[in-house]
This record gives C-alpha cells, structure tokens and sequence, in this order.
C-alpha cells in the first residue's frame, strides 16, 4: 500500500472513530442542529414582522441561518481536536502504523458532513416557514460550493483554535465569538439600518459578502462582486488556518 492509500485508509478509520463520539454526545447533535432551529423559529416567527427587509423574511433570513448553522456546529469539533492532544492519543498513534495527520483530515470531514446534514435540514424546515427560493439547478450547486467552501474554511480555523487552546474546556469556548459573529452581519438586517460603527463592521467583515452571495444565489441574481469576495474570503480564512493548524500540530504532536 503506497502513502497516499494508507493515508486515505487511516482517514477513513479515524472518521468512523469520530462519527461513533458525535452520536454518543448529544450536546454536539443539540448546539449543531437543534439550536440553530430554535433560532430559526424565533427570527421568522417572533422577530420576523419587526424587520423591515422589502422582502419576505423567511427568503432573506435563510442564507444567514446557514452560516449561523455552521457556526454553531463548530464547537465539538474544537473539543474533539482539543481532547486528542490534550488526552495523549495523538502520543499513542507515535509507536502505531498510522498517520498522525489522518487525525485533523478525519476532523474536518466530520465537520463538513455534520454541517452539511444541518443545513439541509435547516432548508428543509425553511421552506414549511414560506422561504421560496428562484435559484435555477445552477444557481444552486453555487450555493453549494459556497457553503462547502464556508464549512471547509470555518472548519480549518475551528481546528486551529482547538488545537491551540489549553484545554477542551477552553477550547469549547472558541466558538462564541463564532456563534455571535453572523448577529454582526446581514444575516438577519440590512447593515444599512445597523447604527455607526456596528455598521461599517457589518458591511466589511467575511460572513456578509458570503451571506450576501447566498442570497443572491437563492434569489436568482447572484452578484459576481460579491461571490468573487466571499470566495476570497474562504479561501484566505481556510488557508490560514489549514496553515495554523498543522504548525500547530507538529510542534504539540
């Protein structure tokens, strides 16, 4: 078997290992899926009528929600990355025939498919909600690149900060700021109608130009300024911390 079979091979062993903790932990399953529900019921049904948006909110809350999702299913996997080194099973795998960077690729494929089903299921309960979208079948295989970009590039990061926290207890921690970061986008108002300051934040930072590309997409006139952001956005954020990671992993490994 050459090295990039037992690469694979590894990765793959290791990505059963991770779906086997994510059903035995049900606080990852509640902040990844039901949480960002909650939330969704709360925004169009209670805060809905309050926004003024010229649209239907269910249409234009919908792409926030979807980074909001990923955002709040980060969390376990900045413990589980965390827990491996802190624990000393990335020390165990040293004497065994395994590769030790199956371990973070395993953690950002879990990521990416625990992500994915919840945002399926989070466009799935929108639509009962009144989201009707005019993206055409090419429209919507760009919202979902950009959202596997997103995941990918959220995920690397998350990976880099777990593994840099000095504890699983701390490290659960990282995923706050991430967890409040899309409330300071477009995700759920019009930066415009945000006050001085807050609103300049809003406009610049990386989660509105993807939120904003989404929304264009879904609504069947996607801004090619926009996606060409978002898309730079991901790729700097994913690059910075795949970069930030595996130093981080080599020094603590």
């Amino acid at each position: 078997m050459n090295g990039i079979s037992a690469s694979l091979a590894d990765s793959a062993t290791m990505l059963r290992r991770n779906f086997r903790h994510t059903t035995r932990n049900p606080l990852a399953l509640f902040n990844g899926i039901i949480m960002p529900l909650v939330l969704m019921f709360l925004m169009v049904y209670i805060f809905g009528d309050a926004f003024n948006v010229g649209v239907n909110y269910a249409d234009y809350a919908t792409p926030g929600l979807i980074i909001t999702t990923i955002c709040y299913g980060v969390s376990p996997t900045a413990i589980a990355v965390n827990s491996d080194m802190t624990t000393g099973f990335i020390n165990r795998l040293r004497v065994m025939q395994v590769s030790r960077g199956a371990v973070l690729n395993a953690h950002v494929i879990a990521t990416v498919l625990r992500n994915l089903v919840a945002i399926a299921l989070i466009i799935g309960v929108s639509f009962l909600m009144g989201f009707r979208p005019s993206a055409s079948f090419t429209q919507w295989l760009g919202v979902i690149g950009i959202v596997a970009l997103a995941v990918l590039a959220i995920g690397w990061l998350t990976i880099a900060f777990g593994l840099a926290a000095k504890s699983p207890e701390s490290a659960g921690l990282i995923g706050v700021p991430l967890m409040l970061l899309p409330f300071l986008s477009s995700a759920f108002v019009p930066a415009g109608k945000m006050g001085a300051g807050a609103r300049q934040f809003a406009e610049y930072q990386p989660f509105t130009s993807i939120i904003e590309t989404l929304r264009g997409l879904l609504a069947g006139a996607p801004s090619a300024g926009s996606a060409i952001t978002a898309i730079a956005w991901c790729a700097g954020i994913m690059l910075i911390g795949y970069l930030w990671a595996r130093a981080t992993f080599t020094k603590r490994g």
